[in-house]
């Protein structure tokens, strides 16, 4: 069992930034591949990025390719999305999300766990 907990969304100005967090309970997050969905009002929920359990590989939308870099400290047991040049079509809330064997991490269906979201406004 991973719970998950995410913080840091907020309001921003377009061009600005923020740093997301995804805190995991549990003493096995290290075997877990992480991934950041999306969804906005009114919008299904989409892929924003992914990584492996041991951050080798990382995965992103093209909608966000360049602008955000997904990264995990497995000793801290938390992860990562930093969001550049933020755009207001970025507006939504943000989850976290766990899965222990798949490796098609664009897919939300894959995951075993999900954190409740953050919400991240951005302003024009």
């Amino acid at each position: 069992q991973v719970q998950l907990v995410e913080s840091g969304g907020g309001l921003v100005q377009a061009g600005g930034s923020l740093r997301l967090s995804c805190a995991a309970s549990g003493r096995t997050f290290s075997s877990y591949h992480m991934g950041w969905f999306r969804q906005a009002p009114g919008k299904e929920r989409e892929f924003v990025a992914a990584i492996t359990w041991n951050g080798g590989t990382t995965y992103y939308a093209d909608s966000v390719k360049g602008r955000f870099t997904i990264s995990r400290d497995n000793a801290k047991n938390t992860v990562y999305l930093q969001m550049n040049s933020l755009k207001a079509e970025d507006t939504a809330v943000y989850y976290c999300a766990a899965t222990s064997g798949s490796r098609r991490l664009w897919r939300a269906n894959e995951y075993d766990y999900w954190g409740q979201g953050t919400q991240a406004t951005v302003s024009s």
